[in-house]
């Protein structure tokens, strides 16, 4: 029973915050896939990135170079870069030019 009890607050510290564990990103197969995606954000389109081998830092300067390269918005969602608009084959050559091998998935 008092295995369950978690600390929230210290008089010592002040409010006590546990770290989460993050899930680890399914190994990719070394092949990058770029679709575009519809559903779910009210008819605008969008590019999803998967498949990037790098880490969460690594992950995040790729995103903002592509955002700058392509002109437009988007985020990084637990792995997976989203780029607004459909910008699949200027973003195909920018990750090619990388050394990347890409695909271009879905419809």
């Amino acid at each position: 029973m008092a295995q369950d009890n978690r600390l929230v607050y210290s008089t010592d510290s002040g409010r006590i915050i546990h770290e989460e564990e993050k899930a680890p990103r399914p190994k990719g197969d070394g092949i990058v896939r770029i679709q575009r995606q519809t559903s779910g954000r009210k008819g605008k389109g969008v590019c999803l990135i998967t498949g990037v081998d790098l880490d969460d830092s690594a992950l995040e300067k790729l995103a903002a170079e592509l955002k700058k390269k392509c002109g437009c918005g988007g985020a990084v969602k637990e792995g997976v870069i989203e780029i607004q608009g459909d910008k699949r084959d200027l973003i195909k050559t920018l990750l090619e030019a990388k050394g990347m091998k890409v695909k271009l998935a879905g419809g």
